[in-house]
């Protein structure tokens, strides 16, 4: 892993994306990649930094006299405040503007009239698009005189690799860029035998030697003068691409008593359509990008949870993020690269992604426990939700391999699914906590792999019974060989795995390389819950287990008890808080019969959430809500990042109760009993393709419920433990 000292702090940056695009910048909209803590500063496309540095400044000019327009005038004297002798803009706001879009505001009180109050001010509007940057600068002026000014814009690339930044290293010296003038438009270009970037300035003069682009401007009282900037990249050597325009999923219209609850799904929902991306060799087949920006990729475990939980918005990202994997599940051994025949992937760079700390990855890696469970379920829902059989079939090679896989790693594995890092230069842990020391004992000790963890064979035991159902259902044999593997796993996770401490018994998050219980109490139990793995008392204790303090008193769910020996609350998974752990484990109470646990998660997800501006990172601290008036930013999250936004729909479906089986003709809602979020409206949703509305009162009872024609809606409450 790479070292927390070294690696770029995230949490206060400006973040503007269309996937495989993203600009990271400071909050006044400068990036300067050679700034101190700033190494993570950029223009990346695919994994490389396309512009390393980006920063306007103005300075005074002289009233127009005849001169080339586009001449630029000398610095003033004694011009602090800026860099170069101009002035940075004092930011005053920033704010998301919709996908792929930001907003700026600066003051630069040096210029104007002599008064307290600010008289001239530069907004930017930055649009990204895949492979483009443009931005609008308007400069606006209420002095009473002229002002005259010249605005500059630095600006120069490294083409380095998103590993490089990860690890904190400073930027290479900018491509020395070439230029052209032509009818007063500046144009600097640079690039390399893969990426090529052009920067074009209308009305600006290009500064080769400086990499500057300058526009001299005189603005009169009450006038805005726009400028404007576009960055466009090419790149022959990408592994990914931008989606397609169409839309892939319906965006639902929410109300409810608590307003964060619409806050927080619409902006979700704006990242998420700035996440989708889709594979260079298959472009048609659109998928979500883990997060910005160290997983601005492929990720079998995260792009598939992410999928699942905007089922109920539609089935084609599911198909789309099913697809691309299918096309890429392992058909050989290979230990470097972690493949194994009918192994879903890990994670997809367009080269070996080394971070110069011992981690080392091929191009297309295979070092994930759990991607390929993970993978059958998916299908498993899309069905249950309506994706026709028509799509389902080409997959059925795909399922069987992967329940072939799973054999192969349970006979491997003493029964149970469990991983080592062949290689020794790949990911030490493969499951979704992994991070070097994220399994621990309850003193604190780091377990031995090879492990078998807890939730793991939770996702094993959902993929058989699953994927006996779709064999069933398509006339394919071994659906009971399936069942029967489910009925072993699951006596054997109830023999090796519950563990007791002086509040009772629990699941143990792991079994060590010597088969020991690795007894922290984890959240990893909270990921059972809606396998089924567990029989209603084990679901019951487990339900009791998270919502008690230790693990529930924070700002949603902490990964670990604040009485573990390994706790921390800004540990990376060892008690900080996840949404999309909280959103698994909420969804397995909610359909389990624990409304009451569910809810206290909900609400602290709720709580957190504006302190976000509603773009929730892949994760926070795991202070106690009663220590910390707001949730204390984990600095190196990742923001946006899909799982975390897609847990706001996540949440949402857990308040409604909805199970659909469209291939049955039945839709189920268990309404929960009154709901944290007051009453509460979702029109929009999609089953089998169709709209389907549901209402609920504040009580929790169902008032009302449109859904598609054929389907026999089954109203009934969960069960209550």
């Amino acid at each position: 892993m790479t070292s927390p000292e070294r690696q770029p702090l995230l949490h206060d940056l400006a973040v503007t994306l269309a996937a495989p695009t993203v600009v990271l910048s400071r909050p006044d909209g400068n990036l300067d990649a050679a700034a101190p803590g700033a190494a993570v500063h950029g223009l990346f496309h695919a994994d490389v930094r396309a512009v390393s540095l980006l920063r306007v400044t103005l300075r005074p000019g002289r009233a127009p006299s005849g001169e080339h327009a586009g001449k630029t005038p000398p610095a003033a004297d004694g011009a602090g405040g800026g860099e170069g002798g101009g002035w940075l803009p004092f930011a005053v706001m920033n704010a998301t503007d919709g996908p792929g879009r930001s907003r700026f505001v600066g003051l630069v009180q040096a210029l104007g009239d002599a008064i307290p109050d600010p008289t001239v001010r530069v907004d930017r509007r930055r649009t990204v698009t895949p492979g483009r940057l443009t931005e609008q600068l308007t400069v606006r002026s209420t002095a009473t005189t002229p002002v005259h000014l010249a605005v500059r814009v630095e600006i120069a690339g490294d083409l380095v690799t998103l590993e490089h930044a990860k690890a904190g290293l400073a930027p290479r010296s900018p491509l020395e860029p070439a230029g052209e003038l032509s009818s007063g438009d500046g144009v600097l270009r640079w690039g390399d035998k893969d990426v090529e970037v052009a920067v074009s300035a209308p009305g600006a003069l290009a500064d080769t030697e400086r990499s500057t682009l300058t526009w001299t401007l005189t603005v009169k009282p009450r006038e805005n003068v726009d400028l404007h900037l576009a960055v466009e990249i090419s790149d022959t050597a990408a592994a990914v691409t931008a989606a397609g325009p169409r839309p892939t999923w319906q965006r639902p219209d929410v109300t409810a008593d608590d307003r964060r609850l619409p806050a927080l799904v619409a902006q979700s929902l704006d990242d998420l359509h700035s996440l989708r991306m889709a594979m260079a060799s298959s472009p048609g087949d659109t998928f979500l990008a883990a997060g910005v920006p160290w997983f601005f990729t492929l990720f079998g475990r995260d792009s598939l949870w992410a999928a699942r939980m905007l089922l109920p918005l539609g089935t084609d990202l599911a198909l789309g993020t099913l697809r691309t994997l299918a096309a890429q599940q392992g058909t050989r051994t290979d230990p470097a690269a972690e493949e194994e025949p009918g192994k879903i992937l890990h994670e997809v760079r367009r080269g070996v992604f080394d971070d110069g700390m011992g981690l080392r990855l091929p191009p297309v890696y295979y070092g994930t426990v759990d991607a390929t469970p993970l993978w059958i379920c998916l299908l498993h829902d899309a069905w249950r939700w309506g994706l026709p059989a028509d799509d389902i079939e080409p997959l059925l090679p795909a399922l069987k391999a992967a329940l072939g896989w799973i054999d192969a790693a349970a006979r491997a594995g003493d029964g149970f699914l469990s991983y080592i890092d062949h290689s020794g230069t790949g990911l030490a842990n493969q499951g979704w906590k992994d991070s070097g020391d994220a399994a621990r004992f309850a003193d604190g000790r780091l377990a031995e792999a090879p492990l078998a963890l807890a939730e793991v064979q939770g996702y094993a035991y959902e993929a058989a019974l699953a994927g006996a159902a779709l064999l069933d259902a398509f006339d394919l044999p071994d659906g009971e060989r399936w069942r029967t593997f489910a009925a072993g796993l699951a006596d054997r996770f109830r023999a090796r795995f519950w563990v007791s401490d002086q509040q009772g018994p629990y699941p143990a998050m792991a079994l060590d390389g010597s088969g020991r219980p690795v007894d922290s109490v984890a959240s990893n139990m909270g990921h059972l819950l809606a396998t089924g793995i567990l029989n209603a008392d084990e679901t019951a204790t487990v339900a009791a287990r998270l919502a008690a303090p230790d693990m529930s008193d924070a700002y949603g769910l902490r990964t670990m008890s604040s009485q573990s020996g390994g706790f921390g609350p800004l540990r990376y998974h060892c008690g900080t808080v996840w949404p999309h752990d909280t959103a698994i484990a909420v969804t397995g109470l909610a359909r389990t019969g624990h409304p009451e646990a569910a809810a206290r998660l909900i609400k602290g997800i709720l709580a957190a959430a504006p302190a976000f501006d509603y773009r929730l990172p892949e994760l926070w601290g795991g202070d106690a809500r009663a220590d910390t008036p707001a949730p204390v930013p984990y600095p190196a999250a990742c923001r946006p990042q899909a799982w975390s936004a897609a847990s706001a729909i996540a949440l949402m479906t857990a308040l409604t109760g909805l199970e659909p089986d469209v291939p049955a003709g039945r839709l189920h809602l268990r309404p929960t009993g009154p709901l944290p979020v007051g009453a509460l409206t979702i029109a929009g949703l999609t089953v089998a393709g169709e709209r389907l509305d549901v209402t609920i009162g504040t009580d929790g009872r169902i008032e009302s419920v449109l859904a598609p024609a054929g389907l026999i809606v089954e109203e009934h409450p969960a069960p209550r433990v």
